[in-house]
C-alpha cells in the first residue's frame, strides 16, 4: 500500500487528532458538522464563560460527556494500541480529550489538551471523574466550581504534557499523524521537531501541513491503519 514497514521502526509516535475519532461517532471541531459550527466557544469553552455561568458551561460539557461516553474505540484506536503492545517504545500523543485511546488499551497517552474525564480546581490536582452528568460540581475542599481538565480556548497549554510530547517526537524514528487538521497551535508545529524521523500523514484530504510529510496516505484512519498493520503481517 505505502512501502512503509512498521516492523523496521522502534520509536514510533502516533500523533492523533479529532479525525481519528470521527468513525466512533464523535464530531470534529471545525469541519462539516463540527462542534464550533453549532456552539460559540465564547459561551461554552473558555474561562471567561465559566466564570460568568459555570452551570451553563457544565450543561454543555455534560452533553459532550454523554455523547463521548456512548462512543466506542474504532479499528484505528485498536491498531494504535496493538502496535504499542508489540513495540513498547511506541508513544501516543493526542489532541483528543475523549479517552478512546486508553479504552482501546493504549498506555502512557500524552494528552496535549487534557481529558473530558478529569476535573480540577485551583486547590487540588486534577482527578478522574466519569459521572454523566457530573453530579458534584463544586470542590469539597474549597467550595469553588470544579472545571473540566481540558485546554479551553484562551487557556495556556499544559507544559508538562507539551514537554513530554516534544521529547517523544524528537526521539521518534517514525511519526504517524492521524486525523489532525494542522491548524491548532502550538500542537500543529510539533511534527516539525521530528527531523530525523520518517513522517507519515493519514487523513481523508490534504491539510495545512501536508507538505511536511513524505508519505501522505488518504482515506479513513481505521482503514489506512489496518492496512498498514496487516501489510507487515502483524
Amino acid at each position: 500500500m505505502s512501502g512503509i514497514d512498521l516492523k523496521s521502526f522502534d520509536r514510533i509516535v502516533f500523533f492523533t487528532g479529532a479525525g481519528l475519532s470521527v468513525e466512533s461517532g464523535i464530531p470534529t471541531y471545525r469541519g462539516d458538522g463540527g462542534i464550533w459550527r453549532e456552539y460559540d466557544y465564547q459561551e461554552y469553552a473558555c474561562q471567561r464563560a465559566f466564570d460568568r455561568d459555570p452551570e451553563r458551561v457544565w450543561g454543555f460539557h455534560d452533553l459532550r460527556r454523554a455523547r463521548v461516553g456512548e462512543a466506542q474505540p474504532n479499528a484505528g484506536h485498536e491498531v494504535v494500541a496493538d502496535v504499542q503492545r508489540v513495540k513498547p517504545a511506541t508513544r501516543v500523543v493526542t489532541q483528543n480529550i475523549d479517552g478512546l485511546h486508553q479504552r482501546a488499551g493504549a498506555t502512557d497517552v500524552i494528552e496535549l489538551h487534557g481529558s473530558l474525564w478529569r476535573v480540577r480546581c485551583g486547590c487540588t490536582p486534577a482527578r478522574e471523574n466519569t459521572e454523566v452528568p457530573l453530579l458534584t460540581r463544586q470542590c469539597d475542599r474549597c467550595g469553588d466550581y470544579l472545571r473540566p481538565d481540558i485546554v479551553w480556548f484562551e487557556d495556556p497549554m499544559n507544559h508538562a504534557a507539551l514537554d513530554a510530547a516534544m521529547e517523544a517526537i524528537r526521539n521518534a524514528d517514525l511519526l504517524v499523524s492521524i486525523g489532525t487538521s494542522g491548524v491548532v497551535y502550538p500542537a500543529a508545529e510539533l511534527p516539525r521537531l521530528a527531523r530525523s524521523a520518517t513522517l507519515v500523514e493519514i487523513n481523508p484530504e490534504d491539510t495545512a501541513v501536508s507538505q511536511w510529510y513524505e508519505h501522505r496516505l488518504r482515506g479513513p484512519a481505521s482503514e489506512v491503519l489496518t492496512s498498514l498493520w496487516k501489510e507487515v503481517g502483524a
